[in-house]
């Protein structure tokens, strides 16, 4: 007898919150994470944290391990900066999230942040998603590079098989022909999952976009189409950042971004 999928959802009302200090995703309010893509400085942590929290975000992303395709591009700080993470979040009282890559830093992250991320590369790592599914932390996991819905829902089902019922599934584009964006992103995905899945949705529109001109078109577009949330990526100087520079946005952008987020979410009906 095949098992019923923990992810399925029973009926229209069945709908799973995944909290994170303060925030409910998956409610009727729409979360923003946001943050610089790597962890570089203690300093660049602070200011952005800073910023991000005058901003009334109350979730700093920033990547402790990064995946690069090049083994020679900036591979993150590790547990360094998996510290400053830790630190700058106690300082300023924001959650913070980070990518983990490898089963044997699973354990070691949850102790330092309040959001573990599976990213792209790893969606397919049933190891890693094991390993995910037995700590109680809530966890983002990204569609993978070529994944299809059912595999990303199954991908999900590792984590929550293991006891973990706090998976937030992150829209984050694939590859395809197409190179005018970084990744082409489908928002007609975001309903599709929700009719499928409880869990919450939320999308990175930083990396289908590519190019940080694209970024709030596409995270528009994915709260019009049902988001619960949004993951993006802020730095405080781009031009400097040490991975991703392209895409991210510098501070007068995302504010800007906001705003025009608040009118967006007005219009659907979400707070």
């Amino acid at each position: 007898m095949t098992k019923m999928p923990l992810y399925l959802r029973k009926n229209t009302s069945d709908q799973s919150v995944v909290k994170v200090g303060p925030v409910r995703i998956g409610g009727p309010k729409i979360a923003v994470i946001a943050g610089p893509c790597s962890v570089e400085s203690e300093a660049q942590l602070l200011l952005c944290a800073e910023f991000l929290k005058k901003s009334g975000i109350k979730i700093m992303r920033a990547s402790a391990f990064k995946p690069r395709t090049s083994p020679y591009s900036f591979q993150g700080l590790g547990e360094e900066g998996l510290k400053l993470l830790s630190k700058v979040g106690h300082q300023t009282g924001l959650a913070v999230e980070t990518e983990v890559m490898d089963v044997r830093d699973v354990a070691v992250a949850a102790k330092y942040v309040d959001v573990l991320r599976v990213g792209a590369r790893n969606m397919q790592n049933y190891d890693l998603l094991e390993e995910m599914g037995k700590q109680k932390k809530p966890v983002i996991l990204k569609n993978g590079l070529a994944a299809t819905m059912d595999e990303f829902l199954n991908a999900a089902e590792y984590i929550l098989k293991e006891g973990n019922p706090n998976v937030i599934l992150c829209l984050r584009g694939i590859r395809t022909f197409e190179t005018k964006t970084r990744f082409s992103f489908d928002p007609g995905l975001i309903p599709a999952l929700k009719h499928e899945t409880h869990l919450p949705v939320i999308v990175d529109p930083s990396h289908p976009a590519g190019k940080r001109e694209f970024v709030p078109a596409i995270a528009r577009a994915a709260i019009a189409a049902g988001a619960d949330g949004l993951l993006i990526e802020v730095h405080p100087n781009p031009v400097l950042a040490l991975s991703d520079n392209d895409q991210q946005l510098d501070f007068p952008e995302f504010e800007k971004l906001l705003g025009e987020l608040k009118r967006v979410t007005i219009a659907v009906g979400r707070q």
